[in-house]
């Protein structure tokens, strides 16, 4: 019985690590809502996706990600590099002008504001296991036998993302988000990651509605 209870005591320990593995990895460290903002109605209108970057292959995947999730949200989503070349981006007056010819209703932006790299320890022991069941009877003399139980090295690479939501009929911003991501995998997993984290705190902000 008692080994029956460790084993199941054990196999509860590795699937609550499981689920934080595969849960999200996404957080806000800080959000604003303007005092004036109302809920947003964009499905079916045109929102453009913006992500500022210097490195134009990384801008053209992260806005076609963000297009992806934009379209998946209800609204029309495109990629603000599909009618803004590399050089046009610099002269506002012509973006505008442009922007303001196809009709957007909004525009999502995105800017990596910060990354580093987190070293870290974790040890390499679990107490379910049935060393740890009685101190006389099974730590005591376990214990004294490894006094030092080597754990590992870990490293995390954190990412910050500022995230800002744009009403472009009253050319006003709506909504601003900074998050922190833990390693980040492909852009498109970790833009869909961030834009449901985005879409949840603004809904819970009274900004979306869930259809």
């Amino acid at each position: 019985m008692r080994r029956k209870n460790a084993v199941r005591l054990l196999l509860v320990s590795v699937l609550t690590v499981a689920s934080f593995a595969c849960g999200t990895t996404t957080s806000f460290q800080s959000t604003w809502k303007s005092p004036n903002a109302q809920p947003l109605h964009l499905k079916g209108r045109k929102v453009v996706a913006v992500f500022v970057s210097r490195d134009p292959v990384l801008r053209r995947r992260a806005e076609d990600a963000m297009v992806r999730e934009i379209i998946a949200r209800g609204a029309e989503g495109v990629a603000a590099y599909t009618f803004l070349s590399d050089q046009q981006i610099n002269d506002r007056d012509a973006a505008k002008a442009k922007a303001e010819s196809l009709g957007f209703a909004g525009a999502v932006v995105m800017r990596v504001v910060g990354s580093q790299t987190v070293y870290g320890r974790r040890p390499a022991v679990i107490w379910a296991g049935p060393q740890y069941g009685r101190f006389w009877g099974g730590y005591w003399g376990w214990g004294w036998g490894r006094v030092w139980e080597p754990g590992y090295l870990t490293v995390d690479k954190i990412v910050k993302v500022e995230t800002l939501v744009y009403s472009l009929e009253r050319d006003e911003l709506v909504w601003a988000g900074v998050s922190k991501t833990f390693d980040p995998g492909k852009i498109n997993d970790f833009i869909a990651e961030l834009a449901t984290a985005v879409s949840e705190r603004m809904e819970k902000d009274g900004l979306i509605k869930r259809d």
